[in-house]
């Protein structure tokens, strides 16, 4: 009788948490916003809403890039140099030869293209050399950045072309009692690419699969799955949605500079793994990691307005990152051990 009240209540607390521990992440966010806001009342104001927005929308598309590696049991630290290098090569291109001068849309297939190609560099490192993915990572950034800077340019561009332009001004909302506290329309296609690659993950086979590598890539290649062709198809999305993520800051920003983005791994990788991805592969969830993006978001722009200095940032970002990982890691632990007794159980009771 105890063991089943032990099991059940095991269970209601397991559903409030969530699966990957969605629960969890808005309590969080829910307690941070309050202490937050008893210390600084401009907290709780439409314009935090909104800067809160406004600063996750490229980081929940970088953020889905990262998570779809992460739970393939790969690690991505590339992601930012392609972004970057897509978003301002569109400008580049944008403003020497014309081309999507009109179209800001046509500029986003342009950096898909290009996201494509980084892409299919990493996936040729990782499944064609079949070297580690955080190594092979690690040298494409440097090779991306490098390219970039030696052919592509080097000064930061302050003139888009006209239809980036248009779309930079284009907003969904704007708070008039805050000065330029706006919500930009791209938060629009970030949720579509959210919701997309949520259908992706939990209803197709290609979602099932990247979690059954993740798991086991030996189990997943007797169980019929292509796996060569899946890790090429994971580092070809993660390049599409980062240079994505990429032409979004450019734009938001209205300055392509080639010498940002490039070290703010630190920043969505967090977002991921307190979303609930395991760094082991096999486990996370959209939802999880856009709560993720929201918490970092919010971490930042608290200690923004406590006065705190930038360097405490990172180091409040890094914590946490720590603080998730162990997590994962002791409740790996305690699965083995429920798992251990519950069969030690089930023996004594046959």
């Amino acid at each position: 009788m105890t063991t089943v009240t032990s099991a059940a209540r095991r269970f209601r607390i397991s559903r409030l948490r969530g699966s990957n521990n969605e629960g969890v992440l808005v309590v969080a966010i829910a307690v941070l916003a309050i202490v937050v806001g008893l210390f600084s009342p401009s907290f709780w104001s439409v314009a935090t809403l909104l800067n809160v927005g406004t600063n996750s929308l490229e980081n929940v598309v970088f953020a889905m890039a990262v998570l779809i590696v992460i739970i393939s049991g790969g690690i991505d630290v590339s992601f930012m140099a392609i972004g970057i290098f897509a978003g301002y090569s569109v400008i580049v291109l944008g403003n020497s030869t014309g081309i999507a001068a009109d179209s800001a849309w046509l500029g986003f297939v342009i950096a898909i293209a290009i996201g494509l190609a980084l892409g299919l560099l990493n996936a040729f490192a990782i499944a064609g050399l079949r070297l580690p993915t955080l190594i092979a990572t690690l040298g494409t950034q440097g090779i991306i950045r490098g390219v970039m800077l030696a052919f592509i340019g080097r000064k930061v561009l302050p003139t888009y072309p006209p239809g980036l332009e248009s779309l930079s001004t284009t907003y969904l909302f704007t708070d008039h009692a805050a000065i330029d506290t706006r919500l930009n329309v791209m938060i629009i296609p970030s949720i579509m690419i959210c919701v997309a690659v949520s259908l992706m993950l939990r209803y197709t086979l290609v979602g099932r699969g990247i979690f059954a590598i993740g798991g086991d890539a030996e189990s997943t290649r007797r169980a019929g799955f292509p796996v060569t062709g899946l890790r090429v198809l994971i580092y070809l999305m993660a390049g599409a949605l980062a240079a994505v993520a990429g032409l979004m800051h450019v734009t938001q920003v209205r300055l392509a500079n080639p010498y940002e983005l490039v070290g703010g791994e630190l920043d969505v990788i967090a977002a991921v793994v307190l979303g609930g991805a395991s760094i082991f592969g096999g486990k996370g969830s959209v939802s999880g990691t856009v709560l993720g993006v929201v918490l970092i978001a919010l971490i930042k722009n608290s200690l923004i307005l406590l006065g705190v200095p930038g360097a405490w940032q990172r180091a409040a970002v890094g914590a946490l990152l720590l603080i998730g990982v162990s997590a994962q890691a002791i409740s790996a632990v305690g699965r083995r051990r429920r798992g251990t007794i519950v069969q030690e159980e089930e023996e004594a009771a046959a």
